[in-house]
């Protein structure tokens, strides 16, 4: 019998909570298996750490959501935000179930054209359009959502150059009740600029207004939010009609619905607090549907959520490289997954869960990655069972931004693998090397040598 390694006693302090015949309930069950691919398997043949996604839970959310809508209101189009993760095998999942791309560079641009999606299927946002990706989206058919003066300006002056009339729609900002209040990008509706742009573009002649943009922040936990913005928006698009007898054809209401994740701080899970999709469907489409919009003039929907499309489909999967007592006798854990591949966990208290069987007996944990920053913090405390050296775990909800948000910082970027439906695991992206990085770099003539 193989001894046990020695463990200091330490104090703990007894935590309430709904206790059964043995004691205090462990938090998690293992989790050895995803979409019953072995959970052990895929790091033999893959790797430790890597991500992995479920096609099926993001077939499965996605088609939760849009139902959320349609049952709710006639005209509904979801439209991929590629910034929550770019990679071409998730983009086409989405488009393949129905939605257009959303993009917020010139880079993201171009990835939405090689995955097959036309151009006025593509809806360009952000405060950085290049005259050049502006000329290309005019020329596509590209919904182009204003984001400043000096943005319309250089769009105006381009229709002098080029024969096509560009679609165009403006980003509102505004006062809904939450904070922080996004300001900075678009229109602000309170103070009356918004409907000065729109003014702007309707007295021009050669640009068409096509639509309202209105993205009001991210990780939104009060469903009426949307329900403020929604009407604001749809009296400037009652005020266009009024005016100029001139329909608006879509109201996009951007992103920011939150994920299951828990932030840092939170009293109470994310699992019992964020709105489901169903909270914010009643709240949006009510907004247009009570409105002074007339029915035949019922604006389309649309719907650029990422985060809670894709969050729950990610996971990655890793190792752990060592235990620790910290100075003050608190229990620490290094694993090789640090904040260069788990970008949010800066502000989620994200699942950690052994990937094989463990004691019932928890100890709070501080639990840190393998670089060698003092930042490198995955879960500041955690209670987690006692892993050892070698053994594996699954952290959960990592599907959004960690795959476009990483950072090539002392490690390596490791592989992502995709499940699909039937349960066979796909390479989406291979691991890097060394040499990715050296077809890069280049030397001056007088640094070949070295001494």
């Amino acid at each position: 019998m193989k001894k046990l390694a020695y463990e200091r006693p330490i104090i703990n302090k007894l935590n309430t909570g709904m206790p059964n015949k043995f004691g205090m309930k462990t938090e998690y069950l293992p989790i050895t298996h995803i979409d019953e691919v072995s959970v052990k398997e895929i790091i033999e043949k893959h790797g430790s750490p890597v991500y992995v996604l479920s096609e099926k839970n993001i077939r499965a959310t996605y088609r939760k959501a849009k139902k959320s809508f349609t049952t709710r209101y006639p005209k509904v189009q979801f439209a991929w935000s590629y910034k929550t993760n770019y990679l071409n095998a998730v983009c086409r999942v989405f488009h393949q179930e129905g939605s257009w791309a959303e993009v917020v560079s010139g880079f993201e641009y171009n990835k939405a054209i090689a995955n097959g999606i036309s151009g006025d299927h593509i809806i360009f946002n952000g405060p950085d359009k290049s005259v050049s990706y502006l000329t290309t989206a005019i020329n596509n058919g590209s919904l182009i959502h204003i984001d400043n003066y000096d943005e319309l300006y250089t769009i105006i002056d381009l229709t002098e150059k080029l024969e096509k009339t560009p679609k165009v729609a403006i980003r509102v900002n505004m006062d809904t009740g939450i904070f922080p209040q996004w300001s900075r990008f678009g229109f602000n509706y309170d103070n009356g600029e918004a409907w000065d742009a729109l003014n702007r573009i309707l007295i021009n002649g050669n640009l068409e207004l096509v639509g309202l943009h209105a993205h009001i922040g991210t990780y939104i936990l009060t469903a009426t939010a949307y329900t403020v913005a929604g009407t604001k928006l749809a009296d400037l698009a009652t005020r266009v009609k009024e005016k100029y007898n001139y329909v608006i054809q879509y109201i996009d209401f951007g992103g920011g619905f939150a994920s299951k994740n828990t932030l840092i701080g939170a009293y109470l899970p994310g699992t019992d607090t964020c709105p489901t999709f169903d909270d914010y469907a009643e709240a949006i489409t009510s907004s247009i549907i009570n409105s002074n919009i007339k029915p035949e003039d019922f604006p389309t929907i649309i719907l650029e959520s990422g985060r809670a499309l894709i969050d729950d489909a990610g996971y990655i999967l890793g190792t752990v490289l060592a235990n620790k007592r910290l100075a003050d006798g608190s229990r620490s854990m290094v694993i090789n997954v640090g904040v260069n591949l788990l970008f949010t966990s800066f502000w989620y208290e994200h699942k950690i869960t052994p990937a094989q069987k463990f004691s019932p007996y928890t100890e709070h944990t501080s639990v840190y990655g393998p670089l060698c920053m003092n930042i490198d913090v995955i879960r500041k405390s955690a209670d987690l069972p006692i892993m050892k050296k070698g053994d594996n775990f699954v952290i959960s909800r990592v599907g959004a931004y960690n795959m476009t948000q990483w950072m090539q910082f002392i490690t390596l970027r490791p592989r992502i693998v995709m499940i699909d439906p039937g349960g066979k695991v796909h390479v989406i992206r291979e691991a890097e090397t060394n040499k990715d990085f050296d077809l890069f770099e280049k030397i001056p003539d007088y640094l070949t040598k070295i001494n």
